[in-house]
């Protein structure tokens, strides 16, 4: 691919875009328009694990973008759909690959046009700093796949350009089992870090004692392997080993849904635990552990909507 729009400019979003500007022309599609002027203004800077400014051509607008090949849609689950609404009727030639969090997300691309997809799963992170500004702090793999009939061969050059920019990426024949890893590891982190307001560290994997948090993120890691060997899932990872590494890495990551629950914004709960229970109804599989988690996330949603007293005072 020579030329790339980045959906969606957040941590992950700004992340490929930074680096592929080194070998891809790149367009950003933002959601604000003081977002899309910053970057036309001042380039986009990336730090930590790389040291680079990259010039970048962003729009709040589809309309006002030029002409790509592949779209990267590195969007929150909540920002899925405008976003793909945009775009239809747009760029019929564009290979479209999603890195959402969770799984469903090709199926929402899907309602919107005919382009071919190539299913993404992400393990990089950073933080965001400005409009212009993201440290990489986690230089872990992309995990790419097709998704229905796209070629191989596409899903190839993609991963191959990633690589070619400085991250790490692998082009795989059937990217479920990856999805279906990095779905359970965040099917138990993400709602944890979210209800007890702890970063991703020790704690997650510390069972010693009876009342310790590794037990329950143990427990759920339990439940959704036995979702996936339910639907004929075999794992590319173990989502266990996944946790017990990543807290060992030193610094404590800020999931995603930590983030926005902090943030008051409404979280990736659907597409992730959401997308596990609704699996686990359909293959018959018990999942109380999933099912009290997502019922208390979305009960900290509507928390934060402000409601109406008899008398009229906020309550």
């Amino acid at each position: 691919m020579e030329r790339v729009c980045i959906v969606g400019a957040g941590v992950i979003g700004s992340l490929f875009a930074g680096h592929l500007a080194r070998v891809c022309e790149v367009s950003v599609l933002t959601r604000r328009r003081e977002h899309a002027d910053a970057l036309n203004e001042d380039g986009l800077r990336v730090t930590g694990k790389t040291e680079y400014r990259a010039h970048v051509t962003a729009a709040d607008d589809p309309s006002e973008l030029p002409e790509f090949d592949v779209a990267i849609v590195a969007t929150k689950a909540s920002g899925l759909e405008p976003a793909v609404r945009a775009l239809e009727g747009r760029f019929p030639e564009a290979t479209i690959v999603t890195v959402l969090n969770g799984i469903g997300a090709e199926e929402v691309v899907r309602a919107h046009g005919a382009w071919p997809i190539v299913s993404g799963v992400t393990f990089m992170s950073g933080t965001r700093h400005s409009d212009t500004h993201v440290e990489y702090i986690l230089d872990t793999e992309t995990w790419l796949g097709p998704y229905e009939d796209t070629p191989f061969a596409v899903v190839q050059d993609i991963a191959d350009t990633i690589v070619a920019s400085g991250l790490k990426a692998e082009a795989l024949q059937d990217l479920r089992p990856a999805q279906w890893s990095k779905l359970i590891f965040n099917a138990a982190v993400n709602p944890t870090a979210a209800l007890t307001g702890l970063p991703h560290d020790a704690h997650f994997a510390q069972e010693a004692e009876p009342g310790e948090l590794g037990h329950l993120v143990h427990g759920l890691v339990d439940e959704g392997k036995a979702v996936a060997a339910a639907a004929g899932i075999e794992l590319h990872d173990d989502p266990w080993e996944m946790n017990v590494l990543a807290t060992q890495r030193g610094s404590a990551h800020y999931p995603s849904m930590l983030e926005d629950v902090d943030a008051h914004r409404q979280t990736e709960i659907e597409l992730i635990t959401g997308s596990l229970v609704r699996e686990a109804e359909r293959r018959d599989v018990p999942v109380p552990l999933h099912q009290l988690l997502y019922a208390l996330v979305r009960g900290k949603e509507a928390s934060w909507q402000v409601t109406q007293d008899p008398t009229g005072g906020q309550r």
